[in-house]
């Protein structure tokens, strides 16, 4: 997979992506990760990329000709074009299933007070990572690269994202280590009981109690 991601802030970046398994992927190129700095691709003398909107207000917009001239540079056929925005589809676990069996992820980083409206055109895909608004969409790219290069085929074992949480909309199962006792904790019977008949059943029905518990919203999609 190659993900380039559109940002003024570069810098930014600098180790996010050099620890752990991103850093794994990389070096066994599984992933290529590209930081594109699409100031470069502004016509104007100073570099600018940004205006006062129209109408008046506060702020500054993030101009069409810097964003749509790097976008006419990179993409490809194979390209998917996702726009970081609060008003996005809300990211889960199913969109990041499907992102990563992509060839090609560009993402578009906004700042600023916003983006002109016609840069929507160039997405195929506009998400959003909550209810909230950040400074820009540095931090949002940066949640989104993780959570789908852990899924490219051959990143981890499939067995290690097979049961987690948002799976079948459920949370996770409850997990121990050694010790078996600490302060007076002790780990579940049935995980050292060696039935794995018995342990896949209880982690079942304890996933299904945590997500009633903790995530109602989940549990009405049962």
């Amino acid at each position: 997979m190659k993900i380039d991601i559109l940002t003024l802030f570069p810098e930014m970046f600098e180790q996010v992506f050099e620890h752990s398994i991103i850093k794994r992927a990389r070096e066994e190129h599984k992933v290529e990760i590209n930081l594109v700095d699409f100031r470069k691709y502004s016509l104007d003398p100073h570099h600018k990329v940004d205006d006062t909107p129209y109408g008046g207000g506060c702020g500054m917009v993030l101009s069409c000709q810097p964003i749509f001239d790097c976008i006419d540079a990179i993409k490809t056929e194979e390209s998917k074009v996702i726009l970081l925005t609060p008003d996005g589809v809300c990211y889960k676990q199913s969109i990041a299933y499907d992102l990563s069996y992509e060839r090609h992820l560009i993402f578009i980083c906004g700042h600023y007070e916003g983006f002109d409206e016609r840069i929507r055109s160039l997405a195929d895909l506009e998400l959003s990572i909550g209810d909230y608004v950040l400074t820009g969409g540095e931090y949002a790219s940066m949640v989104l690269v993780d959570s789908i290069v852990r899924l490219i085929p051959g990143v981890i074992k499939e067995e290690s994202h097979r049961n987690e949480s948002f799976n079948e909309n459920l949370l996770d199962y409850p997990n121990y280590t050694k010790p078996r006792n600490f302060r007076g904790m002790e780990v579940p019977e049935v995980l050292v009981s060696g039935d794995h008949k018995k342990i896949e059943a209880y982690r079942r029905e304890e996933s299904l109690r945590k997500t009633q518990n903790r995530r109602p919203d989940l549990w009405n999609k049962e």
